[in-house]
């Protein structure tokens, strides 16, 4: 793999490679065939060795953000199939530590611990202390629910999602951490976004270059975890 990446967009356009509608292929499946094979950060994540174009979405944050510091420890909840992982485990080095937590199988990585958990589970919480060795410095969040195509139930379904992460978060977090997540075009809840507000010193949102044009998909990272007195 090539190591230290960077989150700028790959070069080269190349010519299109257009794809026939087989007669048991859904038309659906044509189209998402043919992205895939014309889509540049697909092409570059192979290239570079990465397991998913999602990895240029991360190394994009984190050149804006820098929130992966060397020797950091980071816990990468949704992670699979390991290309944030993959982009943490380059940034932080030799001296940190990344742990990918997914309810589906990750396949190994180098320098990286996989932990198949569901973060919904009461458990989980101290599963990921026990196999980070303590607080951790980031909790990175790219998971997303199956969508159902209704705009409204997608959008409650992905904030579930984000609070869920977030209490995680909370709960593992060193102060002064960092918090990255996937949310939804239009931003955070305001509920939800006050929350985070009171327990990070700075909260913004970035949509990656690498996201697709027409993802509704934005992240919100928030920095400087101030975690509140206990009542």
């Amino acid at each position: 793999m090539t190591r230290g990446g960077s989150g700028k967009p790959p070069g080269g356009r190349g010519l299109k490679t257009r794809v026939k509608t087989a007669r048991r292929r859904r038309s659906s499946s044509t189209r998402w065939l043919q992205r895939q094979l014309n889509d540049p950060y697909v092409a570059a994540a192979q290239r570079q060795g990465y397991r998913s174009r999602a990895a240029f979405k991360l190394l994009e944050l984190d050149d804006r953000f820098h929130v992966l510091k060397p020797g950091a420890s980071v816990v990468d909840l949704g992670a699979a199939p390991g290309g944030w992982s993959q982009v943490a485990a380059e940034r932080v080095g030799a001296r940190g530590r990344v742990l990918a937590i997914d309810i589906a199988e990750i396949a190994a990585l180098p320098d990286v611990t996989i932990l198949q958990a569901d973060v919904f589970e009461p458990e989980t919480e101290a599963r990921i202390l026990a196999a980070a060795g303590g607080r951790v410095d980031v909790v990175l969040s790219d998971m997303a629910p199956s969508a159902t195509g209704h705009r409204a139930t997608d959008h409650l379904r992905i904030i579930g999602l984000v609070e869920a992460a977030l209490d995680l978060a909370r709960a593992i977090l060193k102060p002064g951490g960092a918090f990255v997540a996937k949310v939804w075009q239009g931003g955070t809840e305001g509920a939800l976004l006050a929350e985070i507000k009171r327990d990070f010193a700075s909260v913004r949102h970035a949509k990656p270059k690498a996201s697709r044009a027409g993802s509704a998909e934005i992240y919100l990272v928030a920095l400087d975890y101030r975690p509140s007195p206990p009542p």
